[in-house]
């Protein structure tokens, strides 16, 4: 049980908190599920980039799959072996493609024929073998919130499957590129099984299709996506998802990729803030606490919910919005929902806050970002100090004219 009390009068707030003894069960749960076959559990950076987070999950037998070139930095810098790395995104720049190359990670996946005639070229001139595998758009409708929708031909992300035969085609007949995968990711917080099947079933088609004109790949990346509970979401049974992927790679040896993120975080993270004070306007009551969007922007920018609870505080409840102290009306963390009468520095607790919450975050309004606790077998410690107003101006002053 953890004690936000205490957390957050060690450390104040707004606070993070993560429990790395639930994102350990989370990965072995899913570990379990893929134990039958060859699979390779490639943690998203991006859904929380902690070095902390990492290097835990690292030491967990983890992967990374990495969309910038920070974020293999991070992976390997937190030791996650090279050779379990993946690197994707629609847009990497010569240098970022360079410095990944020259990594040896694993492979990079290729969202465009023009992304693979870069990777080629860049090869070339290192004189080395680009591994590569290409991300395929199987036109799947991922059931989930569009602005996370990524399977869709109206998304940016991947190519169709004539594009994906051609890229293939090319790097079979180059000398600097080797196609060792296929990838395909359509979308997060999927709670549905059928359209992951479906587009599983679309890609290893095309593997089969590869396989007749003698190309031959290893790893089947799946991506990630699957949902959690937040509110009252029925999520997908890891061991069922294994096996609607297992069971479309009939007479395929293949590695399996998977990619989780939010699975393994989300449930395991806490955001801890404090009320200042209420206030009334006519009919709406607001509750203004000291942590805002810049902190948490899930709520302002899906407007997803979040489980709030108070610590030690169960009184008689009314509708009330809960807010931060930015200057805007999208500011935000709930509305309309049901809470007892708060007094000063009352303490709120936001669950499922492990995904997406701090790595989203900002220096709007020049506020510092929040510190980062890990929780471990019943101990807390410091993973990321606070920021203070001299760490957001340290990028600034010194070029600031003399006047």
């Amino acid at each position: 049980m953890i004690n936000f009390s205490d957390l957050a009068e060690k450390y104040q707030t707004p606070l993070y908190i993560y429990d790395f003894d639930t994102i350990t069960q989370q990965y072995e749960m899913l570990k379990d599920a893929f134990k039958a076959s060859k699979a390779i559990l490639a943690y998203a950076i991006k859904s929380n980039s902690n070095l902390s987070v990492v290097q835990h999950l690292a030491k967990l037998g983890a992967g990374a799959d990495c969309v910038s070139i920070g974020e293999v930095r991070r992976a390997l810098l937190a030791g996650v072996p090279k050779y379990k790395i993946i690197y994707s995104g629609v847009g990497k720049q010569d240098t970022e493609i360079k410095e990944a190359l020259e990594s040896d990670i694993l492979f990079i996946n290729l969202e465009s024929h023009a992304e693979l005639e870069r990777v080629e070229m860049i090869a070339q001139e290192l004189n080395i073998v680009a591994r590569i595998s290409v991300r395929v758009n199987p036109n799947i409708d991922p059931k989930t919130h569009p602005y996370i929708s990524t399977g869709l031909h109206g998304n940016k992300f991947g190519v169709d499957l004539n594009t994906a035969k051609r890229m293939y085609l090319k790097a079979k007949n180059s000398e600097n590129l080797d196609p060792v995968g296929i990838h395909f990711h359509i979308g997060s917080q999927l709670t549905e099984l059928e359209p992951i099947r479906e587009a599983a079933v679309i890609v290893a088609d095309l593997v089969r299709t590869l396989q007749a004109i003698n190309i031959e790949l290893k790893f089947f990346d799946v991506g990630g996506g699957l949902g959690v509970t937040y509110d009252d979401e029925v999520t997908i049974d890891p061991k069922e998802y294994s096996q609607a992927i297992l069971g479309t790679l009939t007479g395929l040896d293949m590695t399996i990729m998977c990619e989780p993120g939010r699975f393994l975080t989300a449930n395991a993270g806490y955001f801890l803030t404090r009320v200042m004070y209420e206030k009334q306007n006519d009919e709406k009551r607001f509750v203004i606490v000291d942590g805002a969007m810049n902190d948490l922007l899930r709520p302002s920018l899906y407007s997803a919910y979040h489980k709030i609870e108070a610590v030690d505080n169960d009184g008689e409840t009314s509708p009330a919005d809960i807010v931060g102290p930015v200057c805007e009306s999208g500011d935000f963390f709930a509305k309309d929902r049901e809470f007892p009468i708060f007094k000063h520095n009352d303490l709120l607790v936001v669950y499922s806050a492990g995904a997406y919450g701090f790595g989203m975050g900002s220096n709007y309004n020049t506020r510092g970002r929040s510190a980062e606790v890990a929780i471990e077998a019943g101990e807390d410690r410091l993973i990321r100090k606070r920021e203070t107003f001299v760490d957001l101006v340290a990028l600034e002053k010194e070029y600031m004219k003399s006047y």
